[in-house]
């Protein structure tokens, strides 16, 4: 299949009938994995902090240092929520905070070099681009520096939190304190030329355009090109309740399944180079997040033990493992468990 050009996935996303466009994704999804598996990953969040001087306008979850409900997690408090996830099978901590403005880089080594010595069974995906890049700046060292340091501690995968859209017009307006598009590229592009596998992430729903949505894809597509280091690519929704953004733009419209599903299945068409692309049921619910297996997901994502930032603006859906294996069996597809690397540790035939 010929790779499609931006103006061929604006004329998908516009025009074409639903139904047409999950028979073309789930035909390229098949054609990716033929062997009718999909995944999942038994994992939890933990946000060791939610102090954040960022103030992004789309997010409900955030304090400031002085606020009474700020916190910083407790090395212990992080390890007894290890061992929960242990006891349940898990195999990762999708490990986030808030940028928080006086942590700095030795902070972060004692945190991943005491999970990895004394958690060597859990894998690290941790810390967005904006994290690492406030880190450098804290720190007074570049973000390479920062990274590099990070992976000699035990940090092998990084998460994609913080692309939201890649346009600055619309980050500009979201979320103006944070980092633009071309900085969340070039540290995922420095994370893979270290030894850091990320995963790519879109958050659309706020101000962007079709347009702005094919020129992120664009973005990441091209650096995929050049280093193959995005393990997987996961999009949602803006979730607007509870935001400043909210209020600021008050007729901003929540988001169709319809819309979702036919962003999904263009982006499976579209990012040819992307051998992952994951549900979001986090924010779609349940049926929508199986849906979405017919429309270019081969991956139900995380059964998300515990589940902070998009439960603050509102989006509250859980699921657990036995629910995915059932969801998945459902539509005639295995489901496997699998870990970070996407390498499939369990089936359930």
């Amino acid at each position: 299949m010929p790779r499609l050009t931006n103006k061929q996935a604006i004329k998908l996303i516009k025009n074409t009938n639903l139904k047409e466009l999950g028979e073309m994704a789930t035909k390229r999804k098949k054609e990716l994995h033929p062997d009718n598996i999909t995944s999942f990953i038994v994992d939890r969040n933990i946000n060791y902090t939610n102090v954040c001087w960022v103030d992004c306008k789309f997010c409900a979850f955030y304090a400031h240092e002085k606020d009474g409900d700020a916190y910083v997690l407790s090395f212990q408090e992080i390890g007894e929520k290890i061992e929960e996830l242990l006891d349940i099978g898990g195999t990762q901590i999708l490990f986030q905070g808030g940028v928080h403005p006086k942590l700095k880089i030795e902070w972060y080594e004692d945190l991943v070099e005491w999970i990895t010595k004394n958690y060597p069974t859990i894998t690290i995906h941790g810390f967005s681009a904006i994290e690492i890049s406030y880190i450098a700046k804290l720190s007074k060292i570049s973000y390479r520096e920062v990274l590099q340091r990070l992976h000699d501690k035990g940090l092998f995968s990084m998460p994609g939190a913080g692309a939201e859209i890649l346009s600055d017009r619309v980050r500009d307006i979201i979320a103006p304190k944070k980092l633009d598009s071309a900085d969340w590229i070039d540290i995922h592009k420095t994370a893979h030329e270290i030894g850091i596998k990320t995963t790519a992430t879109m958050m659309y729903g706020t101000v962007e355009s079709d347009e702005e949505i094919v020129e992120h894809w664009e973005m990441i597509r091209d650096l995929q090109d050049i280093t193959g280091g995005f393990r997987a690519y996961i999009m949602w929704s803006f979730q607007s309740a509870n935001t400043k953004l909210q209020k600021e733009i008050p007729n901003l419209k929540k988001q169709s399944s319809n819309r979702y599903l036919r962003l999904l299945a263009v982006s499976r068409l579209y990012l040819d180079n992307f051998q992952n692309i994951q549900a979001s049921w986090v924010t779609q619910g349940s049926y929508i997040g199986q849906l979405a297996l017919m429309f270019g997901a081969n991956d139900l994502g995380s059964t998300m033990m515990e589940e902070n930032v998009v439960a603050a603006a509102g989006a509250t859906n859980q699921m657990n493992q036995n629910q995915m294996i059932e969801l998945i069996r459902d539509i005639g597809e295995i489901p496997a468990k699998r870990d970070t690397a996407y390498k499939i540790l369990e089936r359930f035939v």
